[in-house]
């Protein structure tokens, strides 16, 4: 979609030097997407450092998920193991944390992070945490936006129609606005693993802890660049489909 709104704004003089080059996805959209490339490459290092160093307490990421769901007196959660690297997450529909192998059997200071971060997700929901619910409610109208807002925004702008291309960037908006409620979330499911990884002792104090709160504010990271990369992109839509042709 970014290559054909290159060559559609192209026509109409938008910002560019040289030969149709987009001086608004240089200024914009580059930097931000240099931004996200450094962010998962932290996450990725921060990751690959903290697998390789085992707790003192030797609890495995399914072991430490549990012990969060306990704290929580959270009853109707299940624990299970799939495929992939990185690919952990919590599934409010089935009430299932799934771990990736490397993070479910393995004891390292980096799979008791994740595995606790991802049942603060479960803790959450089992709370009625305000922020998810709204995340969630507003998730459907986030999926319309970003199959449906820019070709919205492209058909309004060819045939003159302003007011469908402020629906079009409206509904392309909601994937910035999930993304930003997005952030609290991820960052009081942090806040809730390191708080149960401390009481209960999971992890030691030094560099046990440290390093699971450098894997966990590393992932923080990347949710701040995704949000900088759909921000920079919808101010980049506003110019091209907002902007005056040159006469």
């Amino acid at each position: 979609m970014l290559f054909l709104l290159n060559i559609y704004g192209s026509y109409g003089g938008y910002h560019r030097v040289g030969y149709g080059f987009d001086m608004t996805y240089l200024l914009l959209v580059i930097p931000a997407f240099i931004l996200s490339l450094i962010a998962q490459a932290a996450v990725k290092n921060a990751y690959r450092k903290m697998a390789k160093v085992s707790s003192s307490k030797g609890y495995t990421g399914a072991q430490a998920a549990a012990a969060v769901l306990r704290y929580y007196n959270i009853g109707d959660v299940r624990i299970e193991k799939i495929g992939g690297t990185l690919s952990d997450h919590f599934d409010p529909r089935t009430n299932v944390i799934s771990l990736s192998e490397d993070v479910y059997d393995n004891p390292s200071i980096a799979s008791v992070g994740i595995a606790c971060h991802e049942a603060g997700h479960a803790a959450q929901h089992a709370l009625g945490y305000k922020p998810i619910v709204w995340r969630n409610s507003i998730l459907p109208v986030c999926k319309i936006g970003s199959y449906a807002g820019i070709p919205l925004a492209l058909v309004g702008y060819f045939l003159g129609f302003e007011t469908l291309v402020w629906i079009g960037l409206l509904l392309y908006s909601a994937i910035m606005l999930f993304q930003l409620v997005t952030l609290p979330v991820e960052i009081d499911a942090s806040r809730r693993a390191l708080m149960v990884i401390e009481e209960t002792g999971m992890l030691a104090e030094g560099e046990e802890l440290s390093g699971a709160k450098k894997v966990l504010r590393s992932a923080a990271m990347t949710y701040v660049a995704s949000l900088a990369v759909t921000l920079a992109n919808l101010l980049r839509f506003i110019i091209i489909f907002t902007g005056r042709r040159k006469n």
